[in-house]
């Protein structure tokens, strides 16, 4: 994981190197280590601190009704003014789209980004939204019954990536 995510940042120098401030914003819960862990790596090609974030998506989802009455919710922490930075949007995996989809939704009620950049760990297909990551580091071939899993150690003691066949949640 460290290599992939050394050379995600170095992906994300890159596409940020056009100038003005950018916001690094992990989405609770596993992207915001990811996210954690990103920005050292990106401060230290850009010489300069990074504004960071997270993002809790919960009361953004477009399926809050069947997850139940009372939703475990987040922190939402966002610098003050979004408006034309560039914000990066770090998850662990990206599906369907809809996780990306609230998040677009949400930082929208923050403010204005000149541009969102999205940086995944694991891109698994299967897209039901036209989304995309610019950043992406492991592409996994997936069914739609199975599961990808990914551990971080400030969470889960490890850091894997597992895919389960015939295993969704």
């Amino acid at each position: 994981m460290g290599r992939v995510l050394v050379r995600m940042a170095s992906e994300l120098v890159e596409q940020t190197a056009a100038g003005g401030p950018v916001v690094l914003v992990g989405i609770q819960r596993r992207g915001v280590q990811l996210a954690d862990r990103l920005a050292p790596l990106i401060e230290s090609r850009l010489n300069a601190p990074l504004k960071r974030g997270t993002l809790d998506i919960t009361l953004y989802r477009d399926d809050l009704q069947a997850i139940g009455p009372r939703p475990e919710v987040r922190e939402t922490r966002l610098p003050p003014d979004l408006n034309g930075a560039t914000v990066v949007i770090v998850d662990d995996v990206l599906f369907t789209g809809r996780t990306i989809r609230a998040a677009l939704d949400e930082i929208a009620d923050f403010g204005r980004p000149r541009r969102v950049l999205l940086a995944v760990l694991v891109d698994r297909g299967g897209r039901e939204l036209p989304i995309a990551a610019d950043i992406t580091g492991l592409a996994v071939a997936s069914a739609a019954g199975d599961h990808v899993a990914v551990l971080v150690s400030e969470l889960d003691g490890e850091d894997a990536v597992d895919l389960v066949r015939g295993a969704a949640p």
